[in-house]
């Protein structure tokens, strides 16, 4: 009787069953890849830094930020010294100023008034606080070292630089602090090129004058003429200081039509610091001269 053969069982060969399992644990994988679980385990990126960009000076709008890694600032602007500051208008208070502040006698006091009846009670007196003004050429000027006080050379400082920018011109100081042997010669000489009248009408004898005081200071612009003469009151400039020296506590000292009560001709150039206190009452009241203002005798003569 014909017997079939018994069938040889299949037997998997092991590369093969390897390769399936390989299959299987790669698409296991990437279900775990591709669950929210593993997404949020990521860290989140790294924020890109905004990059701003400085703007021009001629810019008026606020700059507008970039993130791109190319962009180029725009060049710094020059770094220059700090602004002098500027003092406000001098605030005039009518009733509230204080005329007993300063004494209007005493040698060193802000408010000495001087003139040819008020000799400095110390006639050989010297401020002790002298300086040269801290002026930078071009914009101020001192080219003759003229020395101040303190207070009288921050005070300059401040109204040249204001002048200056607001295109008056650039201030020079052609005299301030004198000795009382530097008044023996100027007094000296005005009197013998002019002769006496008209010689101490334009300088003082020594220990009669204000800028042994170191309050008073004489001054003209550059490029504009008329240096120590009347007409340097229809100068820009001069145009300037009559109307701004009072922000600065500085008043224009011997004014015009005044010689009958100071003794001196008009002199636009010679600025005199009194502080922003009385200057701005002076303004206030319209006075003239300080001799005016303190109802002092009129001084014409010695």
């Amino acid at each position: 009787m014909y017997q079939p053969k018994a069938e040889t069982p299949k037997v998997v060969k092991p590369h093969l069953a390897t390769f399936v399992s390989a299959v299987v644990m790669m698409a296991l994988l990437l279900g775990l890849l591709a669950s929210p679980t593993a997404q949020a385990a990521d860290p989140s990126p790294t924020p890109v830094p905004t990059i701003t960009i400085f703007p021009s000076p001629n810019d008026s709008a606020s700059p507008t930020p970039t993130t791109s890694p190319t962009a180029t600032p725009s060049p710094t602007p020059t770094v220059t010294d700090p602004p002098i500051a500027i003092p406000d208008p001098p605030t005039v208070c009518g009733d509230c100023f204080d005329p007993g502040l300063h004494s209007i006698d005493t040698f060193n006091s802000l408010w000495v008034v001087v003139n040819k009846q008020r000799p400095l009670n110390y006639l050989k007196y010297v401020p002790k606080n002298l300086a040269k003004p801290p002026f930078k050429y071009p914009a101020t000027h001192n080219p003759y070292g003229v020395q101040l006080t303190k207070d009288a050379g921050t005070a300059i400082v401040a109204l040249a630089t204001a002048m200056a920018n607001e295109k008056a011109g650039t201030l020079v100081l052609s005299s301030g602090y004198r000795s009382y042997t530097t008044q023996v010669s100027v007094h000296s000489r005005q009197v013998a090129r002019f002769g006496l009248t008209a010689g101490e009408a334009l300088a003082a004898r020594p220990g009669y004058s204000e800028h042994q005081t170191g309050l008073a200071v004489d001054v003209y612009a550059a490029g504009q003429g008329c240096q120590i003469y009347t007409c340097f009151a229809n100068t820009k400039a001069g145009k300037w200081l009559a109307a701004n020296a009072v922000r600065f506590g500085y008043i224009i000292r011997y004014q015009q039509n005044q010689a009958a009560t100071t003794g001196y001709q008009f002199e636009p150039w010679h600025l005199r610091y009194v502080g922003v206190e009385l200057a701005g009452q002076m303004a206030l009241k319209r006075a003239k001269s300080l001799e005016a203002f303190w109802a002092l005798p009129k001084a014409p003569n010695y």
